[in-house]
Formats: C-alpha cells, sequence, structure tokens
C-alpha cells in the first residue's frame, strides 16, 4: 500500500540523516499518496521509536522532530531548502544509542485480520523471511504458543482503548528457533482500517 511504502521511505531518511549528522532531501520518487494519511503514519511510528528509545525518548524525539517537518515539506510537493542542516558533533554522539533503536524490527499488523501489512529489513531478519511472503500472513504464525494469549489481549486492548502497549513476548522465526522481544505497539485507527504499529527489540541475554 501507498502509507507503507511513504513509511519505508522515512524511516531509511530518517536513519540515514540521523547517522550522517545532517538533514538531507528525502527520496520521494515515484510516491503517490494523500500526504496527511501518510504523515499519519510517519507520527505514530516516530511515536513507537521514541517510546522504544526509554531515557533517550526525549532526545530521539527532538531529533526526529526537523527529519518529519523536512518529510513533510516533500511529501506536500514544496520545493525543499537545498541547504543541508549540520547536526552539531555533540548531538550526533548524544543519540548515537538511540538511533540503533530506530532500526529495531518494525510491524504494521492489522487488527481486524491479524495480518502482517508492514515490515521493515530488520522485522525481516529477525523473522528470517522474505518480505514478500511476510506480507499478508497471520502475525500469530511466528508468535509462540505460550506468549499467543498475551499477544492478542495486548493488541485487542490497543485497539479498544487507542492507548499504546508495552510488553515481552516471545516470536518464532521461519525455522521455529526462539527469539524474545520487548514489544512497543502504538494504534494507527482510521475508518479504512486499523492497524498496531509495533517496534521489537530482542531481550538481551540474561535480561
Amino acid at each position: 500500500m501507498a502509507e507503507s511504502e511513504t513509511l519505508r521511505r522515512f524511516r531509511s531518511f530518517a536513519t540515514a540523516s540521523l547517522r550522517h549528522g545532517e538533514i538531507g532531501e528525502p527520496a520521494l520518487d515515484g510516491v503517490r499518496v494523500e500526504p496527511d494519511r501518510a504523515l499519519l503514519w510517519v507520527g505514530r511510528w516516530c511515536e513507537a521509536a521514541v517510546a522504544a528509545a526509554g531515557e533517550r525518548g526525549d532526545l530521539l524525539d527532538a531529533a526526529l522532530t526537523p527529519l518529519r517537518q523536512r518529510f513533510a515539506t516533500g511529501l506536500r510537493g514544496q520545493q525543499l531548502s537545498r541547504r543541508a542542516t549540520r547536526a552539531k558533533p555533540a548531538k550526533r554522539r548524544a543519540v548515537s544509542g538511540a538511533i540503533d533503536r530506530v532500526a529495531d524490527a518494525f510491524l504494521a499488523v492489522d487488527l481486524d485480520s491479524g495480518e502482517i501489512a508492514d515490515a521493515n529489513p530488520a522485522a525481516l531478519a529477525l523473522l528470517g523471511v522474505e518480505r514478500e511472503l511476510l506480507l499478508g500472513r497471520r502475525a500469530t504464525r511466528h508468535i509462540d504458543r505460550d506468549s499467543r494469549e498475551l499477544w492478542t489481549e495486548r493488541l485487542e486492548s490497543l485497539g479498544e482503548s487507542g492507548e499504546g502497549q508495552r510488553f515481552r513476548v516471545i516470536w518464532r522465526d521461519e525455522f521455529l528457533s526462539p527469539v524474545a522481544v520487548d514489544v512497543n505497539a502504538a494504534p494507527h485507527l482510521t475508518r479504512r482500517r486499523r492497524l498496531a504499529l509495533l517496534t521489537a527489540r530482542p531481550v538481551a541475554s540474561g535480561a
């Protein structure tokens, strides 16, 4: 879908900009999408990324804000400034830990069908499956049996209350190998579709 492709482009744009310490121009060639709808996806993803950043959430939010503004400007077809805004070295160092969290596994799950609507490369690598095979697949296929009840309860609560959820579950990759992940879920609820936008980070050994 157009919104998920736009979100993928924002993720790539944000990660590259933060790593290089400057705000470049987003690659939007060929994107055909209603800006406000797509930017709502971007906003929800940013909220989930900030929540996943923990103590560095405020710092990451401050770093993402100008990126969202530049991306929105480009998406709405306005002339982008050609002058790159260079981040201060101290700020780049401060957000270095938070940048890694932006690259956490990301999934968009349809709350009504339970199917996976979008996934980033980190999620594909974690689950050991190609994108075209994962999209449209029921998310519970990759949830350990002992975690399915909690997974279902939390996503139902997300859809009913509209409030973000944090929980830990066991995922199973394509080869049924288990991996414990901490999940941050944010809602994306519209008249046309109800989605859960999730970031997941593998739990460190012994945690």
